[in-house]
């Protein structure tokens, strides 16, 4: 229990060092930006308290917040898709979710994938939706969605890749 109360600090606190310091500099073509620490709230295990998860992705959204200075959209974008949660791994997983037994470094690339990604879209629509707060720029919305969410699912469908294999 400790090991994994460890891992999961340590990938708060990282995630969010690296959100801040590197990846809120990366403004690339002024609309795409990444925002890989919702990894955190993906990551998240499956089978610990939804209100814990609820309450750690207000935590880290707020965090964000603070160093961006953002008023709490990323706080409220966290929460949203930490809410949906349940419901994103039951579509993109299936009985396996049903059974509380998923590992993510187990699954099929494509439940993967399809969980990432629902996760990221849903959280920068809210987000975008938030920051620009006027319906009349949908199409703004829309198009920071998607440029930032390929660019997000791509850079944390890597970082998973990258650390989670396991040494033979």
């Amino acid at each position: 229990m400790n090991s994994i109360l460890t891992i999961h600090t340590v990938r708060f606190i990282l995630l969010v060092i690296i959100q801040v310091l590197i990846l809120n500099h990366i403004n690339f073509l002024g609309d795409i930006n990444p925002y890989t620490y919702i990894l955190f709230i993906g990551l998240y295990p499956v089978k610990n308290n939804r209100i814990a998860l609820m309450f750690l992705a207000f935590l880290l959204g707020i965090t964000i917040d603070l160093f961006m200075d953002t008023g709490g959209i990323h706080a409220a974008a966290c929460v949203f898709i930490a809410y949906l949660r349940p419901t994103i791994l039951k579509f993109s997983f299936g009985m396996i979710y049903e059974h509380q037994s998923i590992r993510f470094d187990s699954v099929d690339f494509g439940s993967r994938l399809t969980y990432f990604a629902l996760l990221t879209i849903l959280h920068h629509i809210i987000l975008f939706s938030l920051e620009i707060f006027n319906f009349s720029n949908i199409f703004i919305i829309l198009k920071k969605t998607l440029f930032s969410s390929i660019f997000t699912i791509l850079l944390g469908l890597i970082l998973t890749i990258i650390f989670s294999r396991k040494p033979k």
